[in-house]
């Protein structure tokens, strides 16, 4: 029994039944691939705290999708972003700290990104050159949030209003 769920399990792999997932890196990363790649590509940043319920549900219900997965990573460079990490970031000619605060606190990266509304989860889009194009908060099913991914990632966002485009 071992042996043909053990064969299973590697056929999976070859045959594409094996899930497709987001590949995450970090802020300097996709920023680093952004500066250098010949045809860069958006930066999508999903802004999360380990406390937060509806950043856990996001995660497993809408960036675990396969479609979703498949989308993002080839329209986006995707970064998940703790709002509340401890280390330092250095990133367009800035220093990015933690500022504590009560049992908790922030990142002054995630406070930049978010201007000041710390509300979770918030994703952010961004163009190849690290300019906001829009923070998105609150949860996301996979089609809401597809809808959202392609109004920026197919460069829509450039000659139709999201009103338009959404209905």
């Amino acid at each position: 029994m071992r042996k043909i769920l053990l064969v299973l399990a590697v056929l999976a792999g070859f045959t594409g039944w094996a899930q497709e997932k987001i590949q995450w890196m970090s802020i300097e990363k996709a920023y680093e691939l952004s500066l250098t790649e010949e045809n860069p590509k958006k930066i999508f940043i999903d802004v999360y705290t380990d406390w937060c319920g509806w950043c856990k549900r996001m995660d497993k219900a809408t960036f675990q999708n396969p479609e979703v997965a498949a989308y993002m990573n080839e329209h986006y460079y995707n970064v998940k972003f703790n709002a509340e990490q401890k280390e330092d970031i250095s990133i367009l000619d800035n220093t990015f700290k933690f500022i504590a605060q009560g049992k908790r606190g922030y990142h002054e990266l995630a406070a930049a990104l978010l201007n000041g509304k710390m509300s979770y989860p918030t994703v952010i889009f961004m163009n190849h050159k690290f300019e906001m194009l829009s923070p998105v908060p609150g949860y996301q099913e996979p089609p809401q949030f597809m809808k959202v991914a392609n109004f920026f990632g197919s460069n829509a966002y450039k000659d139709t209003a999201w009103k338009d485009y959404s209905n």
